[in-house]
């Protein structure tokens, strides 16, 4: 199949008649039903049925067009990346991606650091799961990402800004009171306590996994989640314990839970990503030197 027929068939999909497939793709009727014509007849088989004046897939269209949809889901893509590409030279705007998690404490302190330097620059910030930022940086519809998980890559590059830890985040009374006074948790203190299950594909949710197998504990989850920050926020409720990373603690009301340090200790790397074949601009180094600073005051 052409191109051409490609959108044609792609057009009467979406519309169901070609008429209206006309019109969404701005040419004429005959147009469409000569091309149509013609990808049936390169083909060898039918595309389409007409029944009550509607044209009804064939099987073989319907088997096709899974591949079809893929395949404009690309053209948009190369579409988006040849207007990002355009617009990248404006340097009155610096578009940030950042997990979420990084997103209530660490960033905005980071942006107050910034602005200090550099107050003439508009800030976007966008808060994604990590391979969204991977993705959206590959389409240079960002300038810098800031995750947990490494990006195995070729056309990014990481930077390791700091490390946090998972802590443990406990209701108030939740745990024996001597294990608050000293200040920490083992896995084995908390096994027999519900507790706030993260996500089994996210970076810390796999670290955090891998501890227990290698502890030999299994913890009990009444609730899973996909963000820190919505583990934070059941463990606010007394759902559980919660194991999160020490950015996320941050945002802890400490009147309602006890932050305590986990052992064995489980580290969180913070990394920043950059285009590889893109020279860093001067908003973006400061960006990575205030995100650095302010992981620093937090930690």
């Amino acid at each position: 199949m052409r191109l051409r027929h490609i959108e044609v068939f792609n057009a009467i999909m979406l519309t169901g008649s070609v008429s209206a497939a006309a019109r969404l793709i701005n040419v004429t009727q005959p147009a469409v039903s000569r091309t149509l014509q013609h990808a049936e007849l390169q083909l060898g088989f039918p595309l389409f049925q007409r029944t009550r004046g509607r044209l009804v897939p064939t099987t073989e269209a319907l088997t096709l067009y899974p591949h079809i949809e893929r395949l404009f889901a690309q053209l948009d893509e190369v579409q988006r990346l040849a207007e990002n590409l355009r617009t990248a030279q404006d340097a009155g705007e610096l578009r940030i991606l950042t997990v979420l998690a990084l997103s209530y404490e660490v960033l905005p302190r980071a942006l107050r650091l910034f602005r200090q330097q550099h107050a003439g620059i508009a800030i976007r910030v966008e808060a994604l799961h990590s391979p969204q930022i991977m993705s959206a940086l590959l389409l240079r519809e960002a300038d810098v990402g800031f995750v947990f998980s490494p990006a195995a890559h070729p056309s990014l590059t990481q930077e390791a800004l700091a490390e946090s830890r998972i802590v443990c985040i406990a209701p108030k009374g939740m745990l024996p009171a001597r294990l608050v006074r000293r200040g920490w948790v083992a896995l084995d203190d908390i096994a027999e306590l519900p507790a706030v299950a993260l996500d089994a594909r996210d970076p810390v949710g796999i670290s955090l996994n891998q501890a227990c197998r290698d502890a030999g504990v299994g913890l009990q989850a009444v609730v899973t989640v996909q963000t820190y920050h919505a583990a934070l926020s059941m463990a606010h409720h007394g759902l559980g314990v919660a194991l999160v990373d020490g950015c996320t603690a941050c945002s802890a009301d400490r009147e309602k839970v006890e932050v305590l340090r986990l052992e064995p200790h489980i580290p969180v790397p913070i990394r920043v990503l950059r285009q590889a074949d893109k020279p860093d601009s001067v908003a973006v180094r400061a960006i990575a030197r205030a995100m650095q600073q302010a992981l620093k005051d937090v930690a």
